[in-house]
């Protein structure tokens, strides 16, 4: 019961640090979502092979002595950077360096992966000395660290801004002298009734004529109002890419397309991840520990990759984010297929293919949903999402990967526990060791079945996905249409 608490309140307490990094980061940098997504997210998958690398350096003789260290440590980093991040605003938010600057953390984030991994198999393959680890060691915190010279050196240095950014900033509101707040309220229903009621194809106008276009329709409808020939309807919640409430979300088909599309997708990927270990034995691996270092690594690169990716989708072609989702869903629909049939080397394929889509999966889905229900509750929205990631684990690994486990090891055990019967032999004393001992399967057939029924999860995942993206479509080419022209 003490640990049930104890983990219970750990749990919670990274919950709220990721949660309060992750809106404070994507609120600061409100054109890149899914860079700064992609790249939280892929930091946190890596930061159990982080904190192992470290945990092999310090040798400590004793597990508390562990738990100690993953208690106090992201405690202390915590407190040292709470006075440092803030909300920004105005062109803070956009600088010109941007790009360059995302290029150069992406190009350490690869760096990073690649030496990890190198790091980890070498570790894994060969005893080495502990030396040797303390060197490797802390050239993983150099290049952890490198990333905080962009900071540095933007803050000593001034960028020219473009004049036409000092007009894109925003005013602070002037009222007009004799208007009351109810006017205001009431100009403002008026404007909204132009998203309602103006013709879909103006949303596919260029930018310049759509804004004729609005400013004709917007002028009608003030002066019919005024004239008393139409009656302005109340407006009965936020449309798509405005800020919603987690209740106004809730009623919302897009918001749970995204929640069922994640526990389909992630649900499956998690079930291979909690499961890796049985699957590499079953199929005649006696060193598992590689393959869990492998698909944290491919995970990693899978959140970076998936915000990568899918930001270019949406900033060059105004096209919707969850594309790369159904993508996404696919390539982890192949990637248990491999698992299913056990070809030589398939684990390493399959490793490959699950990690990377499980991992797009958290860099893609907050972005989605900070632009189709807004920033102002994001915190809320992205927790409740989250939740489809344990429950589909729990249907999928505990339900269902675990009862065809067990039926295929009992059917072997059986097997086996005949063979003895037959040739007259002790079967009595057999029986009673094999009960003691814990049942185990072999073969591709353990995990077959599981493995099919997740790649037919992850295609009606993609589906869900793709029906996302034809609902979505006119409110992308309204967020980012804008840009291209």
């Amino acid at each position: 019961m003490q640990m049930c608490i104890l983990i219970f309140v750990g749990n919670n307490g990274e919950t709220y640090f990721n949660t309060a990094a992750l809106v404070s980061c994507v609120q600061n940098f409100p054109k890149s979502r899914g860079p700064v997504v992609g790249i939280l997210k892929g930091f946190a998958g890596l930061s159990g092979a982080i904190l192992t690398q470290i945990y092999t350096m310090i040798h400590f003789p004793d597990h508390a002595s562990l738990i100690f260290m993953v208690a106090v440590g992201p405690a202390m980093v915590v407190i040292a950077l709470m006075f440092i991040i803030r909300p920004v605003g105005g062109h803070k938010q956009v600088r010109p360096s941007d790009g360059l600057s995302f290029t150069f953390i992406y190009s350490v984030c690869l760096l990073l992966a690649a030496y990890l991994m190198g790091v980890l198999l070498l570790e894994d393959l060969v005893s080495v000395s502990h030396s040797l680890v303390t060197i490797f060691t802390v050239i993983l915190f150099f290049l952890i660290i490198v990333p905080i010279v962009i900071p540095v050196v933007l803050s000593f240095r001034d960028e020219p801004r473009d004049p036409a950014e000092e007009f894109l900033l925003p005013k602070p509101e002037q009222q007009e002298v004799g208007k009351t707040g109810q006017d205001a309220q009431e100009q403002e229903v008026i404007f909204s009734e132009v998203e309602d009621e103006k013709p879909k194809e103006v949303d596919l106008l260029p930018a310049s004529e759509r804004q004729k276009r609005i400013a004709q329709l917007q002028a009608k409808l003030c002066q019919a109002a005024a004239e008393g020939a139409v009656r302005v309807k109340r407006r009965r919640g936020p449309h798509r890419g405005e800020d919603f409430t987690l209740m106004q979300a809730l009623i919302k088909a897009d918001f749970w397309l995204i929640f069922f599309s994640l526990l389909l997708g992630s649900g499956s990927g998690l079930t291979v991840i909690d499961n890796l270990g049985q699957m590499s034995q079953s199929l005649g691996y006696d060193n598992t520990h590689i393959f869990v270092s492998m698909i944290s690594i491919w995970n990693f690169l899978g959140r970076v990759g998936g915000g990568y990716f899918s930001e270019i989708i949406v900033r060059d072609y105004a096209y919707p984010r969850p594309v790369a989702m159904a993508v996404a869903q696919l390539v982890m629909a192949v990637g248990h297929i491999f698992f299913a049939m056990g070809w030589p080397g398939a684990m390493y394929i399959g490793t490959l293919l699950i990690g990377l889509g499980y991992g797009s999966h958290w860099a893609i889905v907050p972005a989605a949903a900070s632009e189709l229900f807004g920033l102002k509750k994001f915190g809320a929205l992205y927790n409740f999402l989250t939740l489809a990631n344990p429950a589909g684990s729990l249907v999928f690994s505990g339900v269902i990967a675990c009862s065809i486990y067990d039926r295929e090891a009992e059917k072997q055990a059986h097997q086996h526990h005949i063979g003895p019967q037959i040739s007259g032999t002790s079967s009595i004393f057999s029986g009673m060791f094999s009960q003691d001992e814990p049942l185990k399967c072999e073969g591709s057939i353990c995990f077959f079945l599981t493995s099919m029924i997740m790649s037919g999860f992850c295609v009606v995942a993609a589906v869900l996905s793709l029906v996302l993206v034809y609902r979505t479509k006119i409110v992308y080419a309204h967020l980012y249409g804008k840009s291209r022209t």
